[in-house]
């Protein structure tokens, strides 16, 4: 049997997303920044992308003067290029001499005299301090930086800072040495162990305290070290951080006062002096910048009723060239001119388009999000309901999909503050009273309930349960424990204070 080839019509059905489609959902999800960036570009790119601003006016208006300012140009060439009438005059004087313009008689040399020889200097008659070039900082110093600055204020030797160098190359952003003694050893074969050891000293000695430590407990005991306090007290502390670090690290405080033969009120004020030193000493000159967040969205109480604004500040107004829709117009426009602006200008208009649809998706996902919110809005998050995006999709006749798209990296702000848009979708919890309890109304209870708690006697994960179950909340302990987590809460043994 062999194989034969045979042509077939098929008729078929299929969903396939047009260009056009596809840069809608992509501008739907961007960020405001993104969005402005991908605007700027378009109009570099695109000719017929036009900006407009409320004080230019309309197009129709600024095309009128336009139109009407080139024919007063055109007027004015053709009366430069008709000859002079004859023109009286009374006495001896010609016409050219009488209408000599007073500005002939100016002496421009001496006029200009200062901008022939030294050019445009608007302060070249003026005296002032010239700012020192030092104190112009393009970023705060950091921790590498701070540290090299007393390494070079120091007196060692040129061996001794050679080999600070290196080891302030080798501490990570919490301050800690991430090279062992071989490594450096290894790197300076000419160099001792005794001056190793010693440049090592003097970077730990630099501010901030504790620096350049191999390990926590070493970053710990150079800050002890370095405390004015009691020498006794300072003694017990350093043992410890030397000899019973597993005990206060596991709070087992009656076996920790026993070794080390202290009762619990000196053990309490030892306590508090581990508690005040830093285990991570780099992170004070952490220069990482404050990212300032936009909303996207301004939601404002007007009498009983709540306004949504969509936040287009900084969006610039575009519209299509009339210039360029006139020269597409005439009837030689054609060939490849024609077909470029043609193509410019179905990319402009679909651009313009899919901004417009942005922006009123976004305005009726807000829209729904407060009107599912309002006794959030109106009482505070104990009253936050659960949704989830599906309740928003039916409300707006929209897809799920294309509501992610819009709650995704964008910030609504409304008179309880300001709020990623994904805060007002999770999950609920079941109630005795009907109505479901939002999971973050209980993570916000669960959290009032420990702040307001005895320290010596901390709620446990279980005594929570009930808690939540006396207010008609069915939670589960391991959810409590979850709920926890995410707020970064200890459990009720670390909580737990001595006295």
């Amino acid at each position: 049997m062999g194989l034969e080839q045979k042509i077939q019509l098929k008729l078929s059905q299929k969903l396939v997303m047009t260009q056009a489609l596809q840069q809608a959902i992509k501008l739907l999800q961007m960020t405001k920044l993104e969005l402005q960036e991908v605007v700027a570009q378009e109009l570099t790119e695109n000719p017929l992308l036009e900006e407009s601003t409320d004080e230019e006016g309309k197009p129709e208006e600024i095309e009128a003067e336009a139109e009407a300012q080139s024919a007063a140009e055109a007027q004015t060439e053709r009366d430069a290029a008709k000859p002079p009438e004859s023109t009286a005059v009374d006495d001896d004087a010609s016409p050219v001499e009488k209408e000599r313009d007073s500005f002939d008689e100016i002496d421009y040399d001496a006029y200009f005299q200062d901008y022939i020889e030294y050019g445009y200097n608007p302060r070249s008659g003026e005296e002032y301090d010239a700012f020192p070039l030092e104190n112009l900082l393009t970023r705060p110093p950091d921790l590498s930086d701070h540290l090299t600055w007393q390494l070079q204020m120091s007196d060692a030797s040129p061996e001794m800072k050679e080999v600070a160098a290196f080891l302030i190359g080798n501490v990570d952003g919490d301050g800690y040495l991430q090279v062992t003694d071989d490594e450096i050893a290894a790197a300076f074969p000419g160099v001792s162990e005794a001056v190793i050891e010693q440049t090592l000293q003097l970077v730990q000695s630099f501010d901030p305290i504790g620096i350049c430590a191999r390990n926590l407990k070493e970053c710990l005991l150079l800050q002890v070290d370095r405390l004015e306090l009691d020498p006794l007290l300072v003694a017990k502390v350093e043992e410890i951080v030397e000899r019973h670090w597993d005990l206060f690290a596991s709070r087992s405080f009656p076996q920790l006062a026993k070794a080390l033969g202290v009762d619990m009120k000196l053990l309490e004020t030892m306590v508090e002096v581990i508690r005040g030193l830093d285990p991570r000493p780099g992170r004070l000159y952490d220069n990482e910048r404050v990212v300032y967040v936009e909303p996207d969205v301004h939601v404002r109480k007007v009498s009983d009723e709540y306004v949504i604004e969509v936040n287009d500040d900084g969006m610039p107004r575009l519209r299509l060239s009339q210039r360029y829709r006139q020269l597409l117009g005439r009837e030689d426009s054609k060939g490849e001119t024609a077909n470029y602006i043609r193509d410019k200008m179905k990319s402009a208009f679909w651009l313009i388009k899919s901004l417009d649809q942005r922006q009123r998706t976004i305005y009726k996902v807000a829209e729904s999000i407060v009107k599912h919110q309002r006794d959030f809005l109106d009482h505070g998050v104990d009253h936050l309901r659960p949704l989830v995006l599906r309740d928003v999709a039916d409300d707006i006749q929209m897809h799920e999909s294309t509501v992610s798209r819009v709650v995704s990296n964008k910030y609504i702000h409304t008179p309880r503050g300001l709020f990623p848009m994904k805060f007002f979708f999770h999950s609920g919890l079941d109630s005795r009273h009907g109505d479901d309890v939002s999971s973050v109304a209980v993570k916000a209870r669960i959290k009032t309930m420990i702040d307001g708690e005895d320290a010596r006697k901390p709620l446990s994960d279980s005594k929570i349960v009930k808690l939540l179950g006396q207010q008609g909340v069915e939670i589960a302990r391991r959810t409590v424990a979850k709920y926890r987590d995410e707020l970064r809460i200890p459990s009720s043994t670390d909580r737990k204070k001595i006295f």
